[in-house]
């Protein structure tokens, strides 16, 4: 489906994006969903000879599954209609909870939180928030006793301390879903995490990860996204800690504007520190704000999805992305296989689909409906007039 790979100033609307955004989604999602919907995942992800040389195979098929669980849970939270797309979305949100109940079912062929180390906090933030965001598709539907086996592999994290830094959220998002879906959590998760990043804000809408700094993308894979969440949910249940919502959705939208910012006339980001092989998971945060909280006004809502089809168009389609069974591949663009950082492994790879989340605003939102429009690089780099830069000031 092609898209516009440039901004101008036509009068195009964001149809074809979306549509094409669409099927990136399916091409990251369809080799993981349809095998686990057979319970045939396990036998399914590649074993790679690095993945066999590093012995860390093993949590790849669950990883592939929750992440990309994680990716499409904004676009599934938007429910079924009689739309082309709501009726693709009615399967894709049956897939995802078939899914849920066969990863998590001690008695299916792919179940997958069983025996858990350390590791198992990060996987299994990646099966709660999707079911805070998607709560009607994917959790309420749900019989007792597959809501129990969910709720018993989310819990398979506690007896494991997190570092300090972004796993912080990661235990954070798994209590905060425990007690929004069932009543019940263990505070001290959430209290640390929270309390933690509001004094390791360090201005103009960035958070250290930790007492250290590091240049990297984890605001926006990791802790924005998830601590506008969590801090939603503690607001939504009366919780002190929930008064921290405006100043953190103000930082949140500062950095939502640097993001959009750091995209180049080209369609290109700077390339910095861990993680990078997760792709177009740096944009993350951009999209989360518009389907999870409301778009910044100081960006037009055009012109950014524009650059992010730009930059998602660019990565998914560089050769080599993609082997000959249509599983990804470790790179920043394309198949370069010594970006890998230890700890990725094939199902890791599917966090770039993290930078769907955009698809999480209706069609009719205005980042799909105004026209296509030149970001702030190209206005820039043009020539044209722009307005002045600031910082943000609390």
């Amino acid at each position: 489906m092609p898209a516009t790979v440039c901004g101008d100033d036509s009068e195009d609307t964001g149809d074809e994006d979306r549509l094409y955004t669409v099927q990136v989604l399916r091409q990251l999602a369809d080799p993981v969903l349809i095998p686990l919907s057979n319970n045939e995942l396990g036998q399914s992800v590649p074993k790679r000879d690095w993945e066999i040389e590093q012995n860390n195979y093993q949590n790849s098929p669950l990883q592939a599954f929750v992440r990309v669980l994680s990716g499409i849970g904004p676009w599934l939270a938007l429910g079924t209609d009689k739309s082309k797309e709501g009726q693709l979305r009615a399967q894709y949100i049956e897939l995802a909870r078939i899914g849920i109940i066969h990863s998590t079912d001690p008695e299916a062929g792919d179940f997958m939180f069983g025996e858990a180390a350390r590791d198992r906090i990060v996987h299994a933030h990646n099966l709660a928030y999707p079911l805070v965001v998607a709560r009607q598709q994917l959790w309420e539907p749900l019989t007792d006793s597959q809501k129990e086996n969910v709720v018993n592999a989310l819990k398979t994290h506690r007896p494991f301390e997190p570092f300090p830094g972004t796993w912080l959220w990661f235990s954070a998002i798994i209590e905060a879903a425990l007690w929004e879906l069932t009543g019940e959590r263990e505070m001290e998760h959430i209290e640390r995490a929270v309390e933690s990043y509001m004094g390791w804000y360090i201005g103009d809408g960035y958070y250290t990860n930790g007492a250290t700094f590091n240049w990297d993308n984890y605001n926006s894979y990791v802790a924005q996204p998830l601590m506008l969440e969590v801090i939603r949910i503690c607001r939504d249940q009366g919780h002190p800690l929930g008064d921290h919502f405006e100043k953190v959705k103000a930082r949140a939208f500062r950095y939502a504007e640097v993001l959009e910012h750091m995209i180049s006339p080209e369609g290109t980001f700077p390339v910095i520190g861990r993680s990078s092989t997760y792709r177009f998971a740096t944009l993350q945060h951009l999209g989360y704000v518009g389907a999870r909280v409301d778009w910044p006004e100081e960006l037009d809502p055009g012109a950014t999805r524009a650059a992010m089809t730009t930059v998602i168009r660019r990565m998914i389609e560089a050769p080599g992305t993609f082997d000959n069974n249509g599983w990804i591949q470790p790179g920043y663009v394309g198949h370069q296989p010594s970006t890998r950082d230890r700890y990725i492994n094939t199902g890791a790879l599917y966090n770039c689909t993290l930078g769907l989340a955009h698809l999480g605003m209706p069609a009719d939102h205005p980042f799909w409906t105004a026209p296509r429009a030149k970001w702030f690089q190209q206005k820039v780099w043009s020539g044209e007039d722009v307005a002045s830069q600031r910082a943000y000031r609390e």
